[in-house]
């Protein structure tokens, strides 16, 4: 199993501490990030953050948590060979592994529930790159 990096910004801390839970109870190992409490802090220094760890263990795979996913996902997409997906149903979460080798789920703490997070979570750590037509999108990008 691949190693979790995990990180959410102050809206996101109540669900990343939810989904560490989860990740543990799975003995899956897991590298927080931050943010560490729900004071009000800036989400993209830990989209930063953690974009810079996966860059590192190219191996890994990120999620990020904040209030909506959207900011979230908009900075780690800055970072070359980050492909952040927000994700919300298996649909969406299935399709950004299959089809675009996503390496970050994001998710929208005020948005999705716990259950459907965890969901959205487990097809997204289960479900392995296509390949084919799409590695020369993937280069694309």
């Amino acid at each position: 199993m691949k190693k979790i990096v995990i990180a959410s910004d102050h809206a996101g801390y109540s669900l990343k501490e939810y989904v560490k839970k989860f990740l543990n109870r799975k003995k899956i190992q897991i590298k927080d990030v931050g943010a560490n409490s729900n004071e009000k802090v800036d989400y993209p220094d830990y989209a930063h953050k953690l974009s810079k760890v996966i860059k590192k263990n190219r191996n890994s795979i990120g999620v990020l948590i904040c209030g909506s996913g959207q900011g979230m996902i908009m900075a780690a997409n800055k970072h070359k060979n980050i492909r952040a997906a927000l994700c919300y149903n298996v649909k969406s979460t299935k399709l950004s592994r299959l089809h675009n080798d996503a390496n970050v789920i994001t998710l929208g703490s005020r948005l999705i529930s716990k259950k459907n997070a965890l969901k959205c979570l487990n097809i997204f750590l289960k479900t392995k790159f296509e390949g084919g037509r799409h590695k020369k999108r993937i280069r694309k990008i």
